[in-house]
Formats: structure tokens, sequence, C-alpha cells
């Protein structure tokens, strides 16, 4: 065939469409690649700017089943169009050799300037092309989201068939998991400290924790009996590293107050300006009932940010832990709350305890039977499960499904766990070693 007899008016139209359909096909792809990689923390902070194009990009994205099904349909359409006339034009060209000819070409001018650099140039700079095709994808998808409902359930109605149901909370409930894994990301990279990364992460984790976790348990309580002389209830507050404490009556069980040390020496100090003894004289008319305030109970289940929320809101930083039953679990403050975002909070006041955690030179970790195993993942970035128990010392009792003596070893989960002491019914301390 001459030239001439085939590079007329309908070549080249042809041409220029296969061309045009490779650009819309490159759009589509570039399109796609930015909006879902595209950070919605940082299209907001642009929109709330007064960014329009974050703006439409934030709306675009919030349906992103119905953005990717859209921009799929449009992409899938114009390659399919786009071949179609390349086979056409060079059939005609080329005769029956020109179908595997038109393939070849095709192939690699999609692959190269439809695929590969539109998607290349927008995931390095996704947010930026997001802004700028959030617009006219907006007007893709508003044609074509009737082709695209329909396509939806169909794929609803097949993965139904095979036992699959499609969850409408799925985006939201993956955005936590998207920020933790962004975060374990940088701290393996080196960007992200471990204290910042425990910090977020801490914040993160209020809502899936519950104050039974956390709380100080009843034995370790310091409580004043209602019943002792005044001279015997202030030395307890003054010698107290804390400055509230519960008040019982009779058993420890039943709290009928909670008294914090200023209130007890103003009280303290209207007797002395009152009464012109001196002294003792003074102090054993303080009725400790009347400077205690009334206690704040809460129950076990409690989620740890709905209790910050509480305290906030009641202006106290002290609760009472009780189980279903009403009976007295432990306590909890506005502190313990916040040391599990920013790590250990101390004073002046602070006892110096033993350190919960002590490595060996053997590569060993002597661990206080009552830690807790978050604080022990927290400090040796171990991922010891915390479903079943809350300290190290319930974790082994609850695998080894008795109360070990001293010198019992058991391996679990990857570590090897040696009994060191144990008081009563308590493990007070182990040996803890990665196997």
């Amino acid at each position: 065939m001459q030239p001439a007899t085939y590079l007329d008016a309908a070549f080249w139209a042809t041409v220029a469409a296969i061309f045009v359909l490779l650009l819309m096909s490159a759009f589509f792809s570039g399109s796609e690649t930015a909006l879902t990689a595209a950070s919605r923390g940082k299209l907001r902070s642009q929109a709330d700017r007064g960014s329009a194009g974050a703006e439409a990009a934030l709306a675009v994205t919030e349906d992103r089943e119905r953005l990717i099904g859209a921009v799929l349909l449009g992409n899938n359409v114009v390659n399919i169009l786009s071949a179609s006339l390349a086979t056409a034009l060079f059939t005609r060209i080329f005769g029956e050799s020109g179908v595997a000819l038109a393939t070849l070409v095709m192939t690699v001018l999609v692959l190269v300037f439809s695929e590969v650099l539109p998607k290349t140039y927008a995931i390095t700079a996704p947010e930026t092309v997001a802004t700028r095709v959030a617009t006219p994808i907006r007007y893709v998808i508003l044609v074509l989201s009737p082709l695209v409902g329909a396509v939806r359930g169909v794929v609803r109605l097949i993965l139904a068939a095979f036992g699959v149901r499609t969850d409408p909370d799925t985006r939201v409930l993956s955005i936590r998991d998207e920020i933790v894994g962004a975060l374990a990301l940088g701290h393996e990279e080196g960007v992200v400290e471990k204290e910042h990364r425990d910090r977020l992460l801490g914040a993160l984790d209020l809502s899936e924790r519950t104050v039974e976790e956390i709380m100080r348990h009843r034995s370790q309580i310091e409580m004043i009996d209602a019943d002792s002389p005044p001279e015997a209830i202030l030395a307890a507050v003054l010698a107290s590293p804390h400055t509230r404490l519960p008040v019982y009556r009779g058993e420890k069980e039943n709290i009928i107050g909670v008294i914090h040390a200023k209130d007890l020496l103003r009280a303290v100090g209207r007797l002395m300006r009152d009464d012109e003894g001196v002294g003792l004289a003074s102090l054993r008319n303080l009725d400790v009932t009347e400077v205690a305030k009334p206690p704040y109970f809460i129950p076990d289940t409690t989620p740890l940010d709905e209790q910050m929320r509480q305290f906030l809101v009641r202006h106290t930083h002290f609760a009472l832990v009780v189980d279903e039953y009403g009976a007295l679990k432990g306590l909890i403050t506005l502190e313990d709350i916040l040391e599990e975002i920013v790590g250990e909070i101390t004073d002046e006041f602070d006892r110096s305890p033993a350190p919960a955690l002590k490595p060996t030179e053997t590569g060993d970790y002597v661990v206080d039977g009552s830690m807790t195993i978050r604080d022990l993942n927290r400090a040796t970035d171990w991922n010891l499960p915390d479903d079943e128990a809350n300290t190290v010392a319930g974790l082994v009792i609850h695998e080894a499904q008795m109360i070990p003596n001293e010198g019992q070893v058991f391996s679990f989960h990857g570590f090897r766990f040696e009994v060191l002491g144990r008081k009563e019914n308590r493990i007070t301390r182990l040996r803890i070693r990665p196997l």
C-alpha cells in the first residue's frame, strides 16, 4: 500500500484520538495514585489554610470505594478504546500482522506513558497532585456514579457468595493502624525517637485500655482509719508521700471519704487559731470525717480516655476502683493516666523504689512481678501479649495454670521465664530471656 492511500484525514484523526486517550489514561492513573497516597491529615491542614483543591480532595477521598471504582472504570475504558483504535490503524497499514504490532506498541506506550510515568510523578508529591486533579475527578465520579454503583453492587454480591462481608467502617478503623504503622516504620528508619513513638502510641491506646490495667492495687493503698486519734491521723498524713488518702471506718472496704493534706492542715490551722490551747489539746477537737471529701467510685472497666475526661469534668484527680460486685479493687489518679503517655512522673516527695526492670550482663532481665506487661514491652521493644493478664507475674500464672515456686522455669511466647522470688501467693521477681 502506498503512503498516500492511508495518510489521509482518517489516519491522522485516529492518531490524534489515540494520543488523547493515552493522556486521559495517564491522568486517571496519576489521579488514582495521588488521591489514594495523599495524607488526609496534610490535606486537612491545607484546607484549613484556604486551599479549595485540598477541600475537594478531602471530599473525593471520603468514599474511596466509589473513587477507585470511577477511576478504574474510566481508565479501562480509555485503555481499551485506544488499543482498539491502534489495532484498526495498524491492521489498515500492515494487514494481519498489524494486530501483533499494535499490541506490542500499545503495551509499551501504555506502560511507560500512561502507568509508570504518571504514577511515579504522583507518588513523589501526592498532596500537590491530589489538589490539582480533585476537581475534574469529582465530575468524573458524578458522570460515572450510576455505572460505579452497579459495579459495586455486583462486586458485593460476588463477595457475599464467597462469604466475604464488606465493612463500611473499615476505612475509619484503619486510620489508627496507619498511624501505628507509620510510627513503627519511622522508628525503624531512625526518624522517630523511641520516647516520641511511645508517647504517641500511649495516647492512641487510651481508648483501648481500662482503669483496671493501670490502677494501684488495694494492697498498695495507704489508708486512714477514721477512728484513730487525731494526732495519729495528722502524723500519718504528714509521713505519706501522697496528698490524698482514703478514709475508712471499721474495715478497709468501708471507704467513707478522701482526705487531702491541704484540707487537713487548714483544719488544724483553724483549730489553732480558735483554741487558746496549744498542741494536742487543740487537735483533740479535730473530726477527720468533716474534713474528708466524698469518695468517687468508678467501675474497673472504664476506658482510660473516658476516665481522663471525667477527671477534667469533675475537677478531681483521684478515684477509687470497684469491681462488678462493688468491692474495692484499687485506686487511680489523673497522674497514672498521664504516665501512660509521657512515662513515669516523679517529684521530690516520691519514694525511690527499686527498679522494676534490671538488665544483667548475660542479656537477661530481672523483672519485678508486679511490672505491667505494657511497661515491659515499651522498655524492651518486646511483644508479650497482655490480653489475659496485666502484669508479668499474671502472665506467668496464666500460662503455667498454677502458682509457680521459686526456681521453676517456663518457656512460652518465645521467652524463658524463671521464678526468682515468691511471697505467699505472689510472684515477686522473675528472670526473663528471649529464646
